[in-house]
């Protein structure tokens, strides 16, 4: 297989933490005010690249952000010295203090929504940012992934990094998280389901937000000329239970759809309406019951949040899930019946990312999945692909400048922002990112 699906992962920052920003993520909201620990974090998640990429699959890093973002807290009218800024900013604004200083731009699945050269009008890989405006502390994110997309993804010729949609809640748009893909070959054309929560002008009472619309499925497919693209509701439900994203209960890959039965508000005409637009193949639904797995389970076990992937060489689907999806008797009697039937998927691995597990993300949210042919891979930026001496070189970066334990009273200190800034100066040097790739090295 010359095209493959390569993995572009968020490297997780300095300032990772549990302060509990996301309302709708369980996880998020029941570690609340518990300590985290950043090394940990940041190693786990290269391991998990690391694995990766040992399987054959091109694996790329996303650097983090800069954090705390004073440029945000002064534009909200703080002054001073940065150091000041922040300390003013947790005295009178704790709560856009808090969001200032969140490691959120870790889940790469949220950084943009991507369209192969195989789907597109112009045969270039598209991608869209997320304007991820439902919240907060991601809403500040786009741009500096605009600027980190644009260094793995260099060639205006092959690749096109737009920017983010409007940020507007009519256009709320939560990237490749609602996003699934699927194909005969990766290099064929495919099927690009987009999961939307509500409509732009519908009024939503829910507990929970519905965090993307429809409006903005439809536009990210338009402006990257998306063929074969189907929209889909999000089911009510799985909102409702605690599903913020799509993908809390869904993953695909090549002609398989994996997902719980309240997925989707429409679960027949998803799949009917799938079924009608592919191309040369015909897709695989593998669905879970509620019986099975209470959407409970399939939340707190994250399933559906796992990789799947087709090893170079292996004809079956591999499921990469979290350790919790084993500590789960239900998730873990589902899993190893896939494993043990007939079915596309073949086998089970478990990868430990505990840190981010706690803040309400598995091992599907810590990536953004990028089809690339072997022309683009050649194109795409090789200091920013995971190797064993970048793996090596990275784990001893985190290991050197990463506290092994951050409560979110920690986030005031003003040493972390000294440790955070020279974390990142020498991570610009390690990925050759330039020194002026982050605002303070401006």
């Amino acid at each position: 297989m010359t095209t493959l699906e390569a993995n572009a992962d968020g490297l997780i920052g300095p300032t990772h933490s549990y302060a509990g920003l996301s309302p709708g993520n369980l996880a998020s909201s029941l570690n609340k005010g518990e300590a985290s620990n950043p090394r940990a974090a940041v190693l786990q998640g290269l391991d998990k690249m690391k694995r990766l990429a040992d399987l054959g699959l091109p694996q790329y890093v996303l650097p983090p952000h800069e954090r705390p973002n004073v440029p945000f807290l002064r534009s909200l009218g703080f002054t001073g010295t940065d150091a000041q800024v922040l300390e003013r900013a947790w005295k009178d604004a704790p709560t856009f203090a808090a969001a200032a200083c969140s490691a959120s731009p870790m889940w790469a699945a949220n950084a943009a929504t991507v369209t192969p050269s195989a789907d597109s009008a112009d045969g270039r890989v598209h991608f869209t940012p997320a304007n991820l405006v439902t919240n907060l502390h991601r809403s500040l994110e786009h741009q500096q992934t605009k600027r980190a997309l644009d260094a793995l993804f260099p060639d205006p010729e092959r690749f096109a990094v737009h920017d983010a949609l409007p940020s507007v809640a009519h256009l709320a748009d939560e990237g490749a998280a609602n996003h699934v893909r699927l194909c005969a070959d990766h290099g064929a054309p495919g099927v690009n389901l987009l999961v939307w929560g509500r409509e732009a002008y519908e009024p939503w009472t829910g507990a929970y937000p519905a965090r993307q619309t429809r409006e903005a499925s439809e536009a990210v497919a338009r402006r990257h000329g998306a063929r074969g693209a189907v929209l889909a509701r999000q089911s009510k439900a799985a909102i409702e239970g605690g599903t913020f994203h799509n993908d809390v209960v869904c993953v695909g890959a090549l002609e398989t759809l994996f997902f719980h039965e309240l997925a989707f508000e429409d679960t027949a005409g998803t799949k009917a309406a799938i079924r009608a637009a592919a191309e040369g193949f015909e897709p695989i639904f593998v669905e879970v019951s509620a019986a099975d797995l209470p959407l409970a389970d399939a939340i707190s076990s994250y399933l559906f949040n796992s990789m799947l992937v087709r090893i170079p060489g292996e004809d079956r689907l591999t499921l990469i899930c979290p350790t919790e999806t084993r500590d789960n008797a239900r998730s873990h009697a589902v899993a190893e019946a896939l494993a043990a039937s007939n079915g596309p998927i073949g086998r089970v691995e478990y990868v430990d990312v505990r840190q981010s597990m706690r803040n309400g993300g598995g091992p599907a949210c810590l990536r953004l999945r990028v089809v690339l042919s072997a022309a683009e891979q050649a194109a795409a930026n090789p200091a920013m692909r995971i190797n064993e001496e970048l793996h090596g070189a990275l784990s001893v970066w985190g290991a050197t400048w990463y506290r092994d334990r951050l409560s979110p009273a920690d986030l005031a200190d003003p040493a972390l922002l000294d440790e955070s800034r020279g974390a990142l100066d020498e991570l610009t040097s390690i990925l050759g990112l330039g020194s002026g790739f982050y605002p303070f090295q401006r």
